[in-house]
C-alpha cells in the first residue's frame, strides 16, 4: 500500500500521511523515514555506463581490427556489456582508436 504524503491544513504546516484509496490519514512522525515519491520506470538506457571520458583516455582496453564508419580507420578499441537479457548475446561495442567514434554490434 502507498501512502501519499500531504500538508495538513494547520497552522503548524505538519505532514500527513493519506491512503489514496480509503481516505485513513495520519500525522507523520519526523524521525520516521519516507520513500521519495516514485517517479517511474528509469529508461534502460540510462541504466547502462559505456565508458567514460576518463576511461577513454586510458589506452589499455583491447584493440582489434575493425573499420571505423566514420573515418574507415582499421582499428578500434573493443568491449561487451550485458545489455538485453541474460539468455540473449552481449552487446560489442567499439571505440576508433583515430577519431575517438563509438559504435555497437548486437551479437
Amino acid at each position: 500500500m502507498r501512502l501519499a504524503l500531504r500538508k495538513s491544513g494547520d497552522e503548524l504546516g505538519g505532514l500527513i500521511l493519506v491512503c489514496p484509496k480509503c481516505g485513513y490519514s495520519k500525522e507523520a512522525i519526523p524521525q520516521q523515514p519516507i520513500a521519495p515519491p516514485a517517479t517511474g520506470t528509469p529508461n534502460i538506457q540510462e541504466q547502462i555506463a559505456v565508458i567514460g571520458e576518463q576511461e577513454a583516455k586510458i589506452r589499455t582496453m583491447p584493440t582489434m581490427k575493425a573499420e571505423c564508419p566514420k573515418c574507415q580507420n582499421s582499428e578500434a578499441y573493443w568491449w561487451m556489456v550485458q545489455t538485453r537479457g541474460a539468455d540473449e548475446s552481449p552487446t560489442q561495442f567499439f571505440r576508433c582508436t583515430n577519431c575517438g567514434y563509438t559504435w555497437r554490434e548486437m551479437a
